[in-house]
This record gives C-alpha cells, structure tokens and sequence, in this order.
C-alpha cells in the first residue's frame, strides 16, 4: 500500500478528529470543523508522533479502496 492509497484518522479522547491525506499535491489534515490545510511529510509526522507517545489518542490507518468499491 502506498502513502496516497490510504487515510490516516486520529481521534482524541474527547471526540475530536484529525484526518490526513496523501494527495497529488503532499498531505492534507482535515479538523473536526472541516477546516482543510495542506501539510508537509516533516509536519505530518511532527502532529501524529507526539500523539503516539503520549498515548492520548487513537489511530486508525484505513485502505482508500474500500471507500471507492462502497460508492461504485
């Protein structure tokens, strides 16, 4: 699987939800609000590392391919 064939989902304890993607132009994060920023791999990693370590939030990786075969 490559880095733009997948969705990265990160959820905090309190509901909120970041959501990254790898598009033809680098990563985006996409807020709780919807609001859509575009990311470097360094600033990717600087967001989803601290969280890991510190164990506050949970981490979904999912394959693009089955939101494509649910909408065909």
């Amino acid at each position: 699987m490559k880095n733009n064939e997948c969705t990265i989902y990160l959820e905090t304890k309190n509901g909120s939800m970041q959501i990254y993607r790898k598009g033809k132009n680098g990563w985006t994060q996409t807020s709780s609000k919807g609001i859509v920023r575009p990311l470097t791999a360094e600033q990717l990693l600087s967001h989803i590392l601290p969280s890991l370590a510190i164990g506050h939030v949970r981490v979904r990786v999912e394959p693009d391919f089955k939101k494509r075969s649910l909408d065909s």
